[in-house]
Order: C-alpha cells, then structure tokens, then sequence
C-alpha cells in the first residue's frame, strides 16, 4: 500500500512539472527584439532541463527505495512462514504428547532431560573458569623463575712421545656435558635454586661424560641446591647456605670451574657511583664443609673436615678505558687427610682389595669388582699401601707430599693455608667487540712444608735426614697469567686468548684444582684458546694445553707412560737434570646455552 501512494505522489509532481513547462497563453503585446526572446527562451529551457534532472534523481532514488522496501517484504513473508511452520510443528509435538498414554512422564523426563543440560554447562563453565584460575596462578609461578642450562659437545686428542715408547699412544675420545638448573624467588627477601649436571658422582671436578661404555646411560645428579637471603631493606648483604656456585673471585689455580662448593658464604656490598675511582667494596666470609665424621675414633677422632676463610675485593675504575676488579683471599683447610683416606662409595671405585685373602697364584691381595662408575681410588705411588687401606680422594692423580703413619694412615707432608691474590683488568680499545682482558695471580700455600719430599720417599714418617730435597725449599707458590682480546656476548664475537702457569707442587691442594691441565699441580702449563659466537647461544671453542711436569724428580710426580727416574737400568730413564716430555691436549667445543 504504501508503494502504490509513493508511485501516485511521484505521478502528480510529474504532472504538475508538464503543466508549468506548457506554452501559456500571452496577451497581445508589442512585439520584443528577436535576440531578447531567443536568450530568454534558452533560459526557460535550461531552467527546466535542471528541473527534470532533478526530479529524475529523485525518481531514480525512489525506485531504489522500492526495490528495497520489496526485498524486505520478501524476507518477512519467509520470516512469517517458517514461524508458521514452527508453530504447527509444535503443536503436532504437543498433540503427540498429548494423545500418549503417559503424557506427564514424557513432560517430566524432558524437563529433567533439560535441566541436565543446563548443569552441564554450568559446571563446565566453572571448570574452564577454574581452570584459567589455575593457569593463572602457574603462569604467575613460573614468571618468577630464572631458567638456565648448556650442552656441550666436545672432541679431544692426547698427544704425548718420546724417543722409544711404545706405550705412548695417542688418545681420543668424544664427550658430552649437560647442565641445567633454575633459580627463582620464594619471596621479595629469599631466592632459592637447584641445578642438576651430568658426569661422574666420584669426580667434582668435571661434568663431562665420555661417549663409551656399549651405550650405557650417563649420570644425571644434583650439582646445586641453595637458599640465598638479600633483604631488600638491605641490598648490601646476603647470606647462601647449601651448595652453591662460588660467590668469591678465584681461578682454576685453587679449585676447578666445575665445583660448586658446599657450606655458608656471608657477602657484604657496597657500591659508590658517584665516587670517581672506587664503584664497589665487598666483603665475604665463607665456611666450606667438605668431610662430616659421623661418630668417635678413626684418623681424627671424630672430627669434621672444613675449610674457613674471607675475601676482600672491589672495583675500581683508575682511568676511564681501564676497570680492575682486585681480590684477596684466605682460605684455612682443617683436618685435609680425610681426603687420602676415604671409602670406595666416594670414588665410586670399580674394584677393592681385601687384605684377609691373598692370591695363591700371585701372593698378592685379592681384588673384587664394584659396582661403581670411576674414577676410583688414588694411592700415592709412594705410599706401598694397598687400595683397602687407604683411598685417595684425587679424580686426576695426588701430586702433593705425602707420608704414611705407624697405623697405616696416610697424611699431607704440608698443611694447606691459601693466600691468594687476583688483579682482573680490562681495557676498552674503542672497539666496543675487542677490549682486552688480563688476569694475574699469585697464590702461596702460607703453611706449607719447607722442604719437599723426592722420589726416594716410601712409606715413611718424615724424616728430616734424608728425607726431604732441601735444596729447593718451598713447594708452595703459583703464579698464572691470562690475557685475551675479544669477548663473547653477541653474535659473531671472537675471543682469542693466552695463559700461562707455574704452580708448584703443595701450593693448592690437588684434590680440586683445574682438572684439564696436565696434573693438579707440580707443573709447567700453557694454553692457548679461541671461542666464536656462531648465533647468540651458541658457541664454537678451541683449546690447546701444553704442559709437562715442573719438576719430575718430587715425590708423586705425574710422568709419562713408562717413564723412570729411579732406576737408571731401565730403558726409559729420565737423567737428572732432563725433563718430561711435553703433553698436548687439543679440545673442540661446540656449546648451545639456554
């Protein structure tokens, strides 16, 4: 209906145009100028050709409207018909239940039906809201976590000859090293973490596991587990309990990179921004515990074996291309021959000796496989002990002094009191990839013996006459060099490096020290290394040591295979005054951290 008033009122206005563009009827008047009544009739024509343009817009706009009012007429006669439909289907529903012999129960089972349904939901969303409460609430957990971790790959090559040997050959071996820990706060005051490292349970010193053993699985243990506490009220100090990465500045010169030692450190900070030369002092005290002696009697009569001390550094910054970070340590160990007479659990020994059963065949005592994964025990050479009485804690060789009692115990000729001093410097060059890093160090063993013990030593208690080389003096001091240029922090960076070190043989107890170098100490070492950023976490190394024994003459000196210094009839006799033969360790890493 209101389509056919559009179409009439369009109708009219077209009428009403046609009668006002009609000829009117003029009055007889005095004829005008030709040329003003040909200007005036162009003038009427144009006014009405805009006018009819006019009214076919507007037409032309009301057919569209037409078209639609059409469409959504169309649209609600279908609208009208499905609910017609609907409705009938309902009432055909309604009729059948109806008609049926139990309509009450039909209602009633669809209205349980229905209100099932609806639990359903219900429940289903306050699971899902749970749910996301919950993921929530981990989310929020984990964000407080630190994760890190490293693999490494690693190829190696032994290389140690001289003229003769024919048990000289060459060494090599794949290994590989998986570490990976977490750190996270407990609260704004605590932070807690645990870290777990692959390697043997008998060697602290290193997390490498060597690719042999027919396919056999590697060890996976606990390498860390701390509790620090940093009050925010008081940034200056912190307080670790457990076992812990080294919060003190040290080298492999006193204890391998590997170790992470347990017991208590207390470090105190401080820093000075604004100062111009001094940005940072600090103070840490810390208590190693090493051997708990778990009742009365025994080599120290129930006596715990630790180690206490302190450290003073800081840094400073003398020049604005130049910052020093210097240290100080003292570090006093107590009752250290727990570590040469140890049990065969904590060496994870492969065999043990049992000195009631002697060996028909070779007079010797007999030996009994173990269920342990090495290194196993270390005795001196010196000593002539059998392995069941005494088992030496040392995973790469004992190469201190050391003496057996009347009981049959072995000792440490030296006591062991480290003074150790560290100068680390870098330089900045104006390149910001290469500044140039050197580390000196000098450390003394303050309580060492003062003279050593040579090759002629055995199972012995001191004997000043004689017994001791009292022509070399201490054996106690280290001295090591490190200089690099490069670092490794982005893409693409190169280090390349150089160190050199003289340690003595009681300067550091052997037990700990930097298990890659040619022994733990009594030795002349040389090291030359590059590292290559191939991607931000990962990195490609080369390591060649160098290194021989410094004197080869001392009591448990480390020798090449088959070589002799006490028995000049033997074909590979090392003469006074000769030195061993130099050892070449070539290492290839590729390491990827996360």
């Amino acid at each position: 209906m209101k389509a056919v008033i559009k179409l009439s009122v369009v109708l009219l206005l077209v009428s009403v145009l046609q009668a006002q563009t009609a000829t009117p009827k003029k009055k007889v008047s005095k004829p005008k100028p030709v040329n003003a009544d040909v200007q005036a009739l162009k003038d009427a024509v144009a006014t009405q050709q805009e006018q009819i343009k006019a009214l076919s817009d507007q037409l032309q706009q009301t057919n569209q409207q037409l078209q639609q009012t059409n469409q959504q007429f169309q649209q609600t006669q279908q609208q009208l018909q499905q609910a017609q439909q609907a409705a009938a289907d309902a009432q055909q529903k309604a009729n059948a239940v109806a008609e049926s012999s139990a309509p009450k129960d039909a209602v009633d089972k669809l209205n349980s039906e229905y209100a099932d349904v609806q639990t359903s939901l219900t429940n289903n969303a306050l699971s899902e809201q749970e749910q996301q409460k919950r993921f929530s609430g981990l989310e929020d957990s984990l964000g407080r976590f630190r994760w890190t971790g490293d693999m490494r790959v690693r190829g190696e090559s032994f290389f140690q000859k001289y003229s003769g040997c024919t048990l000289c050959n060459d060494r090599n071996r794949a290994r590989v090293r998986v570490r990976f820990g977490f750190e996270g706060k407990l609260n704004e005051d605590f932070i807690a973490g645990i870290a777990l490292a692959s390697g043997t349970l008998g060697d602290p010193t290193t997390t490498n596991e060597t690719l042999t053993n027919f396919f056999d699985r590697k060890t996976i243990a606990l390498d860390r587990g701390y509790i620090t506490f940093n009050p925010v009220a008081h940034k200056w100090l912190s307080l670790t309990g457990g076992k812990f990465a080294y919060s003190w500045q040290r080298t492999g010169v006193t204890f391998d990179p590997d170790i992470n030692p347990e017991g208590f450190v207390a470090k105190f900070s401080k820093d000075f921004s604004s100062a111009p030369m001094v940005k940072n002092v600090n103070l840490q005290f810390m208590s190693l515990l090493y051997n708990e002696a778990s009742g009365a009697g025994g080599l120290y009569s129930g006596r715990d074996s630790f180690a206490v001390g302190g450290q003073i550094g800081g840094r400073l910054q003398p020049l604005k291309f130049w910052t020093l970070t210097p240290s100080f340590t003292i570090l006093n160990f107590r009752y250290p021959d727990a570590l040469l007479n140890t049990n065969f659990f904590a060496v994870q020994a492969t065999s043990t000796n049992n000195a009631d059963i002697i060996d028909p065949a070779t007079g010797k005592v007999a030996t009994f496989p173990l269920p342990g994964e090495g290194p196993g025990c270390t005795t001196p050479k010196s000593s002539g002990l059998q392995t069941s009485q005494a088992c030496g804690f040392a995973a790469n060789g004992m190469t201190n002094s050391t003496y057996v009692d009347a009981a049959g115990h072995l000792h440490f000729l030296s006591s062991f009191l480290y003074a150790d001093l560290i100068l680390n410097n870098q330089f900045k060059t104006g390149m910001a990839r290469l500044p140039i890093n050197l580390v000196l160090e000098y450390e003394n063993n303050l309580n060492a013996a003062a003279h050593p013990f040579d090759y002629t030593v055995k199972n012995a208690v001191p004997d000043p006459v004689g017994a001791e080389n009292k022509s070399l003096g201490k054996q106690s001091h280290a001295y090591m060099a490190d200089i690099s240029v490069g670092q490794q922090k982005k893409k693409n960076d190169f280090q390349l490096g150089y160190a050199f070190l003289r340690q003595e043989q009681d300067s550091a107890i052997a037990s700990w020290t930097e298990s890659d170098q040619r022994a733990p100490t009594n030795i002349l070492q040389h090291r030359v290394y590059a590292l290559w950023r191939v991607a931000p976490n990962a990195t490609a190394s080369f390591t060649w040591w160098h290194g021989r024994t410094l004197d080869p003459f001392l009591q448990n000196a480390a020798l090449a295979p088959n070589l002799q210094v006490s028995d000049s009839t033997k074909p590979f006799y090392l003469a006074p005054g000769q030195s061993e033969p130099w050892l070449n360790r070539l290492q290839f890493d590729l390491i990827y951290t996360f």
